[in-house]
């Protein structure tokens, strides 16, 4: 840090020049370095850096960092920031002004995906405030819809004629091929007309115009062995031109044409209409103010086995947390970056409760039945460890209460998760958005229990903003607009979709 001393004495009068200073500067440059940490190593990685700013306070920081985002990952980040001294990339030699733990849920589940969190890392220092934003890229939400028609396919079966089909290949920075799409198949023709498709526009190009997509055309067998007709190579900016005479494709069969002669093509392929959709993402609701409540059901059926034996998911082990828990604080520490108030209820089903022993489908874990809601995921684990010494393990595995308490509470302002933690396969005919957890499936064998968690809670959440949006379209629910951009007063509105 440079600050320009004014050497002179007394008045502050510079006697060689005649001049007051007009002010004392400190000129100060900033960087802001992104980590993001492995999810089995636990190592920080260095994602990025900022551009270095001059002379400020408030850097504000115009490259952006571009990642991935997982809805069902906990994507933890650190952000260091820096006063740059030198030219050097080396980071120990510049001087260190702070650092703040966020993850990428954070941000974009916070009021219109705006984070505003204190700077830590310097002991007994205040070290300003971070201000993060997340923008989804718009080419992430298009969907083109398409169709095609062929000509004059190769004849590939003996007796009739071909039953042809078309899978789609988008091409990877490495050039490997990753398939995007396939087609229904078409029986008996050799002049297929194909249903029309829709493919998100990344699935199909990865959002770059003019990468390869590699198409390829097959004659569908009953056993599996399906015949090679022949393939061709488009991209998105050749479809995009729509119906016309550039969106007529050869089918080509290189070892056919290497082996005759007079070969001409396996016949035609014939794009006959695309069109793009802009789509509602699952971002755009957040965003909006939709607020994911999470509901946390237990079993404490018999079938889990006897709480104080190690075999059973209940087992309450002094040293460490048992499978169960294990579970809820994977799925519910990402879950909470979605609920502003970090208010979850917490039941359980299949026990006796004291102190008469009746057997209860539906009990708050923190034994108040006014109030069955606990604080974060810490408040749901500690009324969870204290229901497991009061109440006895029974049965039998009835969900209904259970689903129909969510149901009942307050499905009018909030999107509910609920994650039944249940030792059995359970099967709902209701398509709602029940996740059902066959949880032996997830004990790993090596014992490595967190990393099972992680995959355990990135199953139970994978499905979920898919089902989000598919829920939502089917009801016509459009997102609110994002709140406008942040006015500091100090208020923030919290705004519900309306299910």
């Amino acid at each position: 840090m440079d600050k320009l001393e004014d050497m002179s004495t007394g008045d502050d009068f510079d006697p060689f020049t005649g001049n007051i200073p007009a002010t004392k500067v400190e000129i100060t440059v900033s960087l802001c370095v992104l980590y993001t940490q492995g999810v089995e190593t636990k190592q920080w990685r260095e994602f990025g850096r900022t551009e270095v700013i001059d002379n400020t306070l408030n850097p504000d920081f115009v490259r952006k960092y571009i990642m991935d985002y997982f809805f069902e990952e906990k994507q933890n980040l650190r952000f260091d920031l820096y006063d740059v001294d030198s030219k050097s990339p080396d980071l120990s030699k510049h001087d260190f002004l702070g650092q703040m733990f966020c993850t990428l849920g954070e941000i974009v589940g916070s009021p219109a995906s705006r984070l505003e969190k204190p700077l830590g890392g310097i002991p007994g220092k205040k070290c300003g405030t971070i201000i993060l934003t997340a923008e989804e890229l718009s080419n992430c939400r298009d969907s083109a819809m398409m169709q095609f028609c062929a000509n004059k396919l190769d004849k590939k079966d003996f007796f009739g004629k071909s039953d042809p089909f078309m899978v789609f290949f988008r091409s990877n920075e490495d050039g490997t091929f990753t398939i995007c799409h396939k087609t229904e198949v078409v029986k008996n023709t050799l002049n297929p007309v194909w249903k029309e498709f829709a493919i998100p526009v990344r699935a199909l190009c990865n959002g770059d115009f003019d990468r390869t997509i590699k198409v390829e055309v097959y004659d569908w067998d009953r056993d599996g062995s399906h015949d090679f007709i022949g393939d061709f190579t488009t991209s998105y900016r050749e479809l995009a031109r729509g119906q016309s005479q550039f969106n007529v494709y050869e089918v080509i069969n290189t070892k056919k044409k290497m082996k005759k002669k007079k070969y001409v093509n396996s016949g035609t392929v014939t794009l006959l209409s695309f069109s793009v959709e802009s789509e509602f993402t699952f971002l755009d609701y957040i965003k909006g103010g939709t607020q994911i409540n999470f509901t946390v059901a237990i079993d404490f059926t018999a079938s889990n086995g006897n709480p104080s034996q190690s075999t059973s998911l209940h087992y309450m082990n002094p040293y460490q947390m048992n499978a169960y828990a294990m579970a809820l604080k994977a799925v519910g520490e990402i879950i909470q970056d979605y609920d502003s108030d970090k208010m979850f209820p917490a039941l359980g089903f299949g026990a006796k409760l004291p102190p008469d022993g009746r057997v209860s489908h539906e009990f708050p874990l923190n034994g108040n039945i006014e109030n069955p809601y606990c604080n974060g995921i810490e408040g749901i684990l500690e009324a969870y460890h204290q229901s497991l010494k009061t109440v006895q393990l029974y049965g039998p595995t009835n969900f209904a209460p259970i689903i129909n308490h969510v149901a009942r509470s307050g499905l009018h302002t909030k999107y509910f998760i609920r994650v039944l933690l249940v030792s059995s396969r359970g099967k709902l005919a209701e398509r709602d958005i029940v996740q059902f957890v066959p949880f032996r499936d997830y004990m790993d064998r090596t014992g490595n229990h967190v990393l099972s968690m992680a995959r355990l809670a990135k199953d139970v959440l994978a499905e979920i903003p898919d089902q989000f949006i598919s829920y939502m379209k089917s009801r016509g629910i459009k997102p609110n607009p994002a709140p406008p951009p942040y006015t500091p007063t100090g208020h923030t509105h919290h705004h519900h979709t309306q299910i």
